[in-house]
This record gives C-alpha cells, structure tokens and sequence, in this order.
C-alpha cells in the first residue's frame, strides 16, 4: 500500500547508539507516567484496571511499529472514558471488542483512502467544544469516588445528567476520610511538578494514597475492594461476529474510529511542532487502526495518540518509534510483576488523578478566549459542541458542530457573493468618471464577487435588463468556484434573454467555472465567441452585438 511507510523503518536507517540510550530512558520514563494513568482510565471506562495496561502494552507496541510518527506513544486515553463506558454498559466487554474491532478496519480504511489530512477540515472550535466537554464528563464521573460516596440498591448510572443527578441524590452518604485522601492526593499532583518532575506526580499521589489509608487504616474503598486484580498477560481472545452484533455496534465504531483518528493526528502535530519533524497522516491512520484491532483482540480497550504522554517522550530526549516500544515493554514486566499491588490504590486517588487529566486537557483559556474572540458564529459552533458533548455523547456534538459549521459557513460565503453592476454616469464633469470605461448603451456590465453556489445564486435575480439592452456582460475574474446550482441558473438566464434577443457574454472566467462551463455543457450553449479573456475583449464583441 502507497500510503503505509512506517517511520520505524526509516528512522532506523540513521540509528545509533547515543540515540538509543536516549530512547531507552525516555521509553521507561514514559511507562511510569503511564502506569497509573491506564490504571485510572480503565476503571473510569467501567473495566478492569488490568485492560488499560493491556491497551498501552499491545496499542502502544503495534502503533510504535507501524505509525507515521517517530515520537508518538498511544494507549488509553481521557478522551474514550466516558465512550467506552457508555459501550460497554449497553453492550458489555465483547460488544465493546467487537465496536473496537470495527473501528480499526475503519481507520485502516481511511488511512488506504488518503483521508489522513480530512483533520484540517474539522474546525478548531469543534474539537476545543468537544474535548472541553470530555473533560467536564470525566470530572461528572468522578465526583462518587472522589466524595467516597455510595449509590443505592448498587446504581450505575451512564450518562452524564444521570450521574449528576446520582451522585446529588445520595450526596448525604459522602465518605470524609475518602475527601480527605481525594484532596490530599489532588494537593500532589498540584504542587510536585513545581517541586520535582523527574518522577511523575500521579504516581507519588498513589503512593502517598496507599500510605494514607494503610498507615491510618482509613475506611476508604480501594481498586482490590471493587475489582479482582490479578498478573494475568494478555492473551488472544476472538470477540462473537455476527451481522446483527455489528450492525448494533457500528455507530460506536464510527465513533471511536472518529475519535481515535482525531486525537492521533493532533498529537502528532503537536508534536511535529516540538521536534521539527513531518508525520506521515496516512500511515498513521493505518497504524492506530491495526494497533486498536490487536488492543481489543487481546482485551484492552479502544486506544489513540496520548498528547500528554508524547510531549514527556519527547522532553526525555525519545526520537525515534524505539522509545515507544520500550515503554510497552517496561509496562509488560510492571503487569507480570507489580500488577497485584495495584489492589491497594484507593479510589479518591484515582479519581483525583483523573480531575486532575480532565483540568489538564480540558483548555478551559483557550475556550474562554475562542468566547471572548470569534465572530458570534464560531461562538455558537464552539458551545453548542461543548453542551452537546454533556448533555448528549460525543457523536451527536460532533455530527451536529460540523454541520452547523458547515451552514454557518455557507452563509459566511454567500454573504461574501455579490452581483453588483456597472452604473450609468449622467454627470460627464464629475472627475470619478475619468477613470471609467465608455461603453454604448445597449450593454450591461455585471461584477460577481466571490464564489458562486447554491446558497449565492439569489444574487443573479439582481440582473435586470433595460429595454433597449442587446448584451449583458458577465466579468467573472473575482469568481473562484461554481457549482452546478450556479450553472443551471447560468444556463436558464442564456435561454430566457435569448428570447428577448439579448445575448450573455462571460469576461474572465477562472480555471474552475471554466471546467465546469465546459463539462456541463454551457459552454456550447453560449459558444466560444461569447467567452472572452478579458472585459476589453467582451466589451469589444458586445459592441459588435448591437451593430
């Protein structure tokens, strides 16, 4: 396949041994940075904390592998929690393979249709709308654990309203040592990267976590009170196919295949801004889309690109894809070895953890100064993305933010498309009519700027000859694109002021209205000696007209 050229391959062309050294550090920097992040992300996607180490290990080595980034580590991301825990309540674990599955034939197919720079397209109000929304669903379905508190009759609520409304019903259940250990850990992750960042904050505030409820025996719920946790590997394990299974989970393999395509893109120019270095878009498509298929086919969870985890790749000195397979690898040995004594965890310090991703991805001043700044438009697109995230799921915010956009943008344009035509001068002392050309009276000259398309063609209504008027000239050198609205409308006005024996002549016709003039056949209809390159030549064959 053309667009599949892993950057592996051809960063190793150049490799060597002060580089690798480079790698190996930032690749077991990196994996400590991860550990406790899989851990939280997979309890708060409702599976067992085990599928996130799972999904670093497996995604994150056949992304390494086969990606269209040198720098880029993926694994389980803040992003899908929510998601995943929508999918796999409705569905349970092998739907939620299955959607996953699904979801990486989707991005291999994207990557083999080229539609690795489509990201451009998605506006960047939309997805500052979405991820801030993300963020507050992450912080909605923490507030239980966090506030230790318990829901009756064992209540699992999926939607965001509904744990809100949850978690107010039984807020008078609340746990004040859980708070207390919640707060304590929240203080770490605040105040430790300003006091040393060579060890990864969220893992000193499980530690000081476990200590607080160990060496205090606090009444507080842990991962090992609500989960089995165990040091099982993960292993192949073929999720049920079946046509009315895949048709009932195709929507969320849209979804996670939109999602896991957005986010990976953007860490990856992200990071091309921070190592000087071009990511091949395709590939990576590709590689996300076979490192999800392995993730799901060995029990993790839907996978991406990890901004936060990439950009500490990168400050460690990683270069190359190697540092993302030895993150894997360091995060293998961690589940063999240490894996049990993640049982201990107490579930305010995950829970704070994860406050403190959602505060950290959440770009609350860049969504307050996209308020503050854009035309009333983009304004709109940006909160209704945001409240539709909350309220709703993601792919009702995004289905919704593109085409109003995409509305907003047309009217933008058509706004911008005008008709305006060349006006009769009566007083020959005025000095403005120096500069105008003269023309006889039985021709009208019309000026079309900007783009005309379906949203614009209204505009034509303006032209409205005179009696005595034998020729209408159309100057088009403003006139970027034309669409077949526009071209119907052009060949109705050709017939209509033949009849009245008037004929159109076009002026300056760009490269795209031409092609599409001639492919739809106008450009016979008005013939050649009716198209002129320039307004002096179509003023010259409009004289000729009236003889």
């Amino acid at each position: 396949m053309k667009n599949f050229n892993p950057m592996l391959f051809t960063d190793l062309k150049s490799y060597s041994g002060q580089q690798f050294l480079k790698d190996i550090i930032a690749g077991i920097i990196v994996a400590i940075i991860a550990l406790p992040l899989s851990i939280a992300l997979a309890i708060a996607s409702g599976v067992t904390p085990e599928m996130g180490i799972y999904t670093a290990v497996i995604a994150g080595l056949v992304t390494a592998i086969f990606g269209g980034s040198s720098v880029q580590i993926s694994g389980p991301t803040a992003a899908f929690a929510t998601i995943v825990a929508g999918i796999v309540a409705k569905y349970g674990f092998e739907g939620m393979a299955l959607a996953t599955v699904l979801a990486g034939v989707i991005l291999i197919i994207m990557g083999a249709f080229k539609l690795g720079n489509l990201i451009r397209f998605i506006p960047f109000t939309i997805t500052t709308g979405f991820t801030a929304g993300i963020a507050v669903t992450l912080v909605v379905g923490q507030l239980k654990d966090f506030f230790g508190v318990t829901y009756a009759n064992g209540e699992a609520p999926i939607e965001t309203i509904e744990k809100l409304s949850a978690f107010a019903e039984n807020f008078s259940t609340l746990n004040v040592q859980a708070i207390i250990v919640g707060l304590v850990c929240l203080l770490v992750l605040t105040v430790w990267p300003k006091i040393y960042d060579k060890i990864p904050a969220s893992l000193i505030a499980v530690a000081v976590g476990i200590a607080m409820v160990q060496g205090f025996d606090m009444k507080v719920n842990t991962i090992g009170d609500l989960y089995s946790v165990g040091r099982s590997l993960p292993t192949l394990k073929l999720p049920g196919f079946s046509l009315s299974s895949i048709i009932e989970v195709f929507p969320d393999a849209i979804t996670i295949a939109i999602l896991a395509g957005i986010e990976s893109l953007l860490s990856c120019v992200v990071a091309d801004g921070m190592v000087g270095k071009k990511h091949r878009s395709n590939t990576e498509l590709t590689a996300q889309g076979l490192g999800n298929i392995a993730s799901a086919l060995f029990g993790g969870i839907p996978a991406t690109g990890a901004i936060a985890r990439t950009a500490a790749n990168i400050k460690n000195g990683g270069r190359t894809p190697v540092s993302a397979i030895v993150h894997s690898l360091v995060l293998l040995l961690v589940l063999a070895i240490l894996m049990p004594y993640a049982s201990y965890i107490p579930m305010p310090a995950i829970a704070a953890i994860l406050i403190s991703v959602a505060y950290n991805m959440c770009q609350w001043r860049q969504f307050v100064h996209l308020s503050k700044t854009s035309p009333k438009s983009d304004i709109l697109v940006l909160v209704t993305t945001f409240v539709l995230t909350v309220v709703f799921d993601l792919v009702v915010a995004i289905e919704v933010g593109i085409i109003l956009a995409c509305i907003l943008f047309m009217k933008r344009m058509s706004d911008e498309s005008a008709i305006k035509g060349w006006k009769y001068i009566k007083d020959e002392t005025d000095p403005e009519t120096l500069e105008l050309k003269e023309i006889s009276k039985h021709i009208r000259v019309y000026e079309i700027c900007g783009p005309m398309f379906f949203a614009a063609t209204g505009e034509l209504a303006k032209v409205e000859p005179k009696e005595y008027t034998k020729c209408i000239i159309f100057r088009m050198r403003s006139v970027p694109s034309i669409d077949a609205d526009a071209i119907k409308t052009f060949g109705e006005m050709v017939e209509k002021f033949s009849k009245m024996g008037i004929t159109i002549v076009f002026s300056h016709v760009n490269e795209q209205p031409m092609r599409a003039m001639k492919k739809s056949g106008l450009f016979d209809v008005v013939g050649a000696e009716n198209i002129c390159l320039n307004i002096d030549e179509a003023i010259k064959r409009a004289e000729t007209l009236g003889e």
